[in-house]
């Protein structure tokens, strides 16, 4: 028997077989593997140490376990959730050195010092780490010099009524430090005035040929 137009119409409208749903999902998935696996594969890879040829030993401190960077409560100074940037529905989202410190001090500026040259010596993957800082106050000298020496230093407060759940072995109040954040929001490594730049820069490069992400 012949299918009249208005035939397939009609069975147009009873919707999708589930042969037909099956394959889109399948095809979800398919989709989902090729923008977030490799992101999911190279997380495992560093933290892990599995399938790194180069035996690389980390400069910085890692923590272990990661904590999420929302469990900081950080945020802009227009109100936006620091974690909010993050994850891998975020295929923007950047790798972060963040600034951690009480009263910023010498030391506390020496790291700023430190991560504004060190994205700079990043050359063309320099865009793929941001910069920011996390700082309980500022001396009126620095204040002075932040917009000509730190204009693409981020600076976050805590939200209003929280106040930050550092991970174990940070304490910026008693030491400042510059916390690394993955591109999904994990606090995954951090560094103090011991550290010197070669160091750091060392990681980051290392970390950004492996991941591909951010």
């Amino acid at each position: 028997m012949t299918m009249t137009m208005a035939d397939r119409i009609s069975d147009q409208k009873e919707g999708p077989t589930p042969a037909q749903i099956q394959r889109g999902r399948r095809t979800a998935i398919l989709l989902f593997a090729i923008g977030f696996g490799p992101m999911v594969f190279a997380t495992i890879m560093f933290y892990t140490g599995w399938l790194n040829p180069v035996g690389h030993t980390n400069n910085g401190v890692l923590i272990d376990p990661v904590v999420p960077v929302s469990e900081l409560q950080l945020q802009t100074r227009s109100g936006q959730p620091l974690g909010a940037r993050f994850g891998p529905d975020k295929p923007e989202a950047q790798w972060m050195m963040l600034v951690v410190s009480g009263e910023c001090g010498g030391d506390c500026e020496q790291l700023l010092y430190l991560a504004r040259q060190v994205n700079i010596a990043l050359g063309k993957n320099a865009n793929r780490v941001s910069r920011a800082a996390a700082l309980g106050s500022v001396p009126a000298d620095l204040a002075q010099r932040w917009n000509s020496e730190y204009s693409l230093m981020e600076r976050l407060q805590p939200a209003p009524g929280t106040a930050p759940a550092w991970p174990a072995g940070v304490n910026p109040e008693k030491t400042p430090r510059i916390l690394l954040v993955d591109p999904f929001g994990n606090l995954m490594m951090h560094y103090g005035t011991g550290n010197t730049g070669k160091e750091v820069l060392k990681d980051l490069k290392h970390l950004l040929k492996i991941s591909q992400i951010g």
